[in-house]
């Protein structure tokens, strides 16, 4: 084994680079003509098919950050970093058996709209102005973990890498609407899946082939805990983490549900998403589990271990590749983001408390004004943060977002599964946990001990929100019943989640509300794998040897086949 320096781009690095970045700028102009109307632009018209959301829920569920801390946990401690990434799909489990149904048949333009009829108006703003500055913080703390990550493991220029990425990615977004990011999303996806698939077997052939591969590893990397550290408790409350926030109240989650023509659609959403995740997982994270048979790190570049992979397997041209994947793994979060916070500013903001009657063109404008605002914070909190310095900062503001998550996660949870709980008790239990949270926050020491067992204070931030919030809901409703006119809208609400869809008034849109009832993504995604296939057939003028070239132009051919079968098959379509 050997240490390893930092690797440099060749051309064909960049050429793939700027090759991606240009076809994630095109698809936001081509969806550019398309948005009519708010709920085109916001819940694609309700006609996202099941595949292309599911691949953008997938994609939206994790950023570069799955890449560090994931994979870091991965080289050390074993198969409890796929552990780790994989509890994602318990949360799947759950969003799809009893929310996803719920929040289709709600029949939303945004994922807190329904806050208002099921509690109050009150409570509906409360959620979205503290929704809002938290998205705006939690994506510029990704924009900065894209930029060190790509910085540090591969040279690029910290600052210019925030900035190009946010900005290229804010530019899509704000031109095409929920359908550029959800096909951006699918060609992310991908960019990500070529470049696992090209990883996986070099790792495998410098760790001595698939036979000596996992011989050399240590016996206590296969267990899927690793403690004390990391624990079944630790999975657990991790887990409870995941399906409260990661998936059941994740207003970008929510909306790839509630995109989708109707509730069966859901249901093939979530299968879809949780087998990307059981292949996905062991597939991403199996070149850092093989590393320890090739590399060896300190302690601080655990977190670059991806980084640092690549530019020992790769060559020139690969490198790119790789690179535009921890791109796509960050930029389909943030554009999921942004869309669906400008979605809350212009839904439940401005066209609920300003603009009552706005046109839909006019509310196509507002949201293209409020993602470009959304997207401005974020980039120069990121930057703020840059100068900065930030590792406190982040291990700060991660733990402050423990005690946000439970006091909202509660009421919406609760409201769509049972009508026996009320304003007074959504409003009561926010107020209530989220107090209890911050003084948690300002008092708890980093370890703390109960019969002996250390609890980190992620655990005692996200157990004890969660714990008074249920406590909470349940208390407050018992003690301030509804009203009779609380009831009864209580009921109306209840019988439209029983209602399929289709069986409404108002379950077709008009012309006014979406000009793309009959658009398909097929022709665009077909004419993407093309472009990506392209892309890696021009590496084979770098790469001339070995299995990468192999690899490479196999991928390469088969989705240049793949997106001419595609393209035919839709070139006759009325919906081009």
């Amino acid at each position: 084994m050997e240490n390893i320096a930092h690797g440099s781009l060749g051309t064909a690095d960049y050429i793939v680079l700027v090759g991606y970045f240009l076809l994630m700028l095109g698809i936001g102009v081509y969806f550019y003509r398309y948005m009519k109307g708010m709920k085109d632009y916001f819940s694609g018209g309700n006609r996202l098919p099941w595949w292309l959301s599911g691949a953008s829920y997938y994609m939206s569920s994790f950023s570069v950050f799955a890449f560090v801390s994931f994979s870091a946990v991965t080289y050390k401690y074993g198969l409890y970093g796929v552990t780790l990434m994989m509890d994602m799909t318990v949360g799947v489990v759950f969003s799809m058996y009893f929310m996803a149904e719920k929040w289709r048949r709600a029949r939303i333009n945004s994922p807190i709209e329904y806050l208002e009829t099921r509690f109050s108006p009150l409570f509906r703003q409360i959620v979205a102005w503290q929704g809002i500055p938290l998205r705006i913080i939690d994506d510029s703390m990704k924009l900065v973990a894209i930029g060190l990550f790509v910085s540090a493991g591969l040279g690029f220029d910290l600052q210019q890498t925030v900035l190009w990425s946010g900005l290229i990615m804010l530019t899509y977004t704000m031109l095409g609407g929920l359908w550029a990011v959800a096909v951006t999303d699918f060609v992310q996806f991908i960019v990500l899946a070529v470049a696992v698939v090209i990883l996986v077997p070099l790792s495998i052939q410098e760790s001595g082939g698939l036979l000596n591969a996992f011989s050399n590893i240590p016996s206590d990397h296969f267990s899927i805990f690793h403690p004390p550290e990391y624990s079944w408790f630790y999975f657990v409350v991790s887990l409870i983490f995941g399906v409260l926030t990661a998936n059941s109240v994740n207003w970008s989650l929510i909306q790839r549900f509630y995109s989708v023509p109707n509730e069966k659609e859901t249901r093939k959403l979530g299968w879809f998403v949780i087998t990307l995740f059981l292949i996905g997982a062991p597939l991403m994270m199996l070149p850092a589990f093989l590393a320890p048979n090739f590399l060896t790190l300190s302690s601080q570049q655990d977190g670059m271990i991806y980084a640092l992979i690549t530019v020992k397997l790769l060559p020139t041209g690969l490198i790119g590749l790789i690179i535009a994947a921890m791109f796509a793994a960050t930029m389909s979060m943030l554009s999921s983001d942004y869309n669906v916070a400008a979605n809350v500013l212009t839904n439940d903001v401005y066209l609920r408390l300003i603009r009552k009657n706005a046109s839909q063109k006019e509310l196509v404008f507002v949201g293209r004004i409020t993602t470009i605002i959304v997207g401005v914070l974020s980039l120069g909190l990121a930057f703020f943060m840059l100068n900065l310095g930030g590792e406190g900062l982040f291990r700060g503001m991660m733990q402050l977002f423990g005690i946000f998550s439970a006091p909202v996660a509660v009421p919406m949870i609760f409201g769509l599964l049972s009508s026996k709980f009320t304003k007074n008790g959504a409003i009561f239990s926010f107020l209530l946990s989220f107090g209890f949270g911050l003084i948690l926050f300002f008092v708890l020491p980093d370890t703390t001990y109960i019969a002996s067992i250390a609890f980190k204070r992620e655990v005692f931030l996200i157990l004890g929100t969660a714990i008074i919030a249920i406590i909470g809901i349940y208390w407050a409703s018992s003690l301030m019943p509804a009203t009779e006119e609380e009831k009864q809208r209580i009921s109306k609400f209840m019988k439209r989640l029983e209602t399929p869809i289709g069986e409404m008034e108002g379950d077709t849109l008009t012309s006014e509300e979406s000009g793309t009832t009959e658009m398909s993504p097929f022709r665009v995604v077909s004419v993407s794998a093309i472009f990506i296939g392209l892309l890696l057939l021009n590496i084979l003028i770098f790469v001339t040897q070995g299995t990468a070239f192999y690899v490479n132009m196999i991928l390469g051919l088969l989705l240049i086949l793949s997106g001419v079968i595609g393209f035919i098959r839709t070139g006759n379509s009325k919906s081009e």
